[in-house]
């Protein structure tokens, strides 16, 4: 099924444990990549002025980003809200999969297919129970939780359209 909006098959999710390592992530992930703005214990002003700087990056590096509703020029909303032109849900198991297809998620982000240090306890699903969470809704599926290179070139042949990162990129 075509969707209503490219979806990059590469992703850069951000969090607040980066620190400065997220300047060197931005300008290491290739053109035409994605960045999901997760600085969530920011505050709300810091937060904006952290999104502005990653947004004038994206832009002049060709990257797609996304984060939660009310940051100006995003390209797109992760999760419920509005704005933007693409939308992408996080998806831990199957009723979340379909809530985000509900809401007219472009993708699905589904995690943690492996043991991540940003979620240390939380226990992984692992690549089989991921394509189960997302099955028979017609959309990418972009693999996240201890992603690496090593590990997508290994994922892409059973079906996933993508997979994004923290570490993977810093």
């Amino acid at each position: 099924m075509p969707h209503r909006n490219p979806v990059p098959r590469l992703w850069l999710m951000t969090d607040e444990r980066m620190g400065d390592a997220l300047w060197r992530a931005l300008q290491r992930i290739p053109p035409g990549s994605g960045v999901v703005i997760r600085h969530y214990q920011t505050p709300p002003a810091q937060r904006r002025a952290l999104a502005l700087r990653i947004r004038r990056i994206a832009q002049a590096r060709r990257l797609v980003v996304v984060a939660r509703p009310g940051f100006a020029g995003i390209d797109g909303v992760h999760g419920a809200g509005r704005g933007g032109s693409l939308r992408t849900w996080p998806a831990h198991d199957r009723r979340e999969a379909m809530l985000g297809a509900r809401a007219g998620a472009d993708a699905l982000f589904v995690s943690p297919i492996y043991p991540t240090r940003s979620h240390p306890g939380a226990p992984a699903i692992g690549p089989a129970a991921a394509l189960r969470v997302a099955r028979g809704l017609g959309l990418p599926i972009i693999a996240l939780g201890g992603m690496t290179a090593a590990r997508w070139r290994r994922l892409r042949m059973l079906g996933f359209h993508g997979w994004a990162a923290i570490d993977a990129w810093t």
